[in-house]
């Protein structure tokens, strides 16, 4: 359901003998943008269940209809994902974070405009141990890295960066002149507000249920061919050192991860960022950042 499910693989490896019980070891980190007094990120584990969220940043000047902001969105969140896969163990992936954005609806108290465009929202990326094989779900721009026997898979939803690029596309028309770079940045983030959680736009969490069955989701086994050996769960303030900065490929960061953990991988984006200050994020020099790492051994 909803768009593609968007990965590739690089390399391979022997896959995990059949009869071997693998175990989950979880490392995770993050760190606030220098400078922000919050963390608009969230990184969680309940059981088998880990997961990253991602907060919208409110842009300087913007209403968002609600009197909470992202950070406490992206916790109430969290913790309503929890219970609700607590509550139905065996439901969907889709179906618990549906009834976990419900949830968050009546955490506002009735005291917000929750059909406001700009409504607090977050990505969601989720992964779940069941037994002999593992389910996830990627909604927005929180990528999920996979390495299985048979090489590093990412899966990434597109949706937004596209939506992005076609309001860079329509700001580019603009006759030279027309508007300063201010009065265009509040019209394209204005625009894009309206694109959100919308057909041939693009979905994250924030007031409707629906958005949740709009995710990539997807189930890799934990045993014989295909078997998942490692899993990287990002806020894209941490899978920027690829796809922005270029520090690595997946591969790469893979390594890193497991090598110098997830705070190592932080480490390497902070540095970058004052390396190249000139790589802006949306208009964002430095952005939190979040990470956590999944590691499938045997029990034997």
């Amino acid at each position: 359901m909803g768009a593609p499910d968007h990965r590739y693989a690089i390399g391979s490896r022997p896959a995990r003998p059949a009869g071997e019980a693998p175990v989950m070891r979880v490392r995770s980190a993050s760190d606030p943008a220098p400078g922000r007094p919050e963390n608009e990120d969230a990184v969680f584990r309940f059981g088998p269940l880990v997961g990253v969220l991602d907060g919208a940043t409110v842009p300087e000047g913007f209403d968002t209809g609600c009197v909470h902001g992202p950070a406490w969105y992206v916790r109430h969140l969290a913790a309503r994902i929890g219970l609700a896969i607590a509550a139905r163990p065996a439901a969907t992936l889709m179906s618990s974070l549906a009834a976990a954005i419900l949830a968050v609806r009546a955490d506002h108290g009735g005291t917000c405009d929750l059909d406001h465009p700009g409504t607090p929202s977050s990505t969601v990326c989720l992964l779940r141990e069941s037994g002999d094989r593992v389910d996830y779900l990627v909604l927005c721009d929180s990528p999920l890295v996979l390495d299985t026997d048979r090489g590093i898979e990412v899966v990434t939803d597109d949706r937004l960066a596209d939506a992005v690029a076609d309001l860079r596309r329509s700001a580019a028309a603009l006759p030279d002149g027309e508007t300063d770079p201010a009065t265009r940045f509040r019209r394209a983030t204005t625009v894009q507000r309206t694109r959100m959680n919308r057909t041939h736009g693009y979905w994250a969490a924030a007031s409707d249920p629906d958005a949740a069955y709009h995710a990539l989701t997807g189930t890799l086994p934990l045993r014989g061919p295909g078997a998942l050996r490692r899993a990287a769960l990002l806020s894209d303030g941490a899978s920027c050192a690829v796809d922005q900065f270029g520090l690595f490929d997946w591969a790469g960061l893979m390594e890193v991860l497991t090598v110098a953990g997830p705070e190592g991988l932080i480490d390497r984006v902070r540095a970058a960022e004052r390396d190249h200050p000139e790589r802006l994020r949306r208009r964002k020099r430095t952005d939190d950042a979040s990470v956590v790492l999944c590691e499938f051994a045997s029990s034997a």
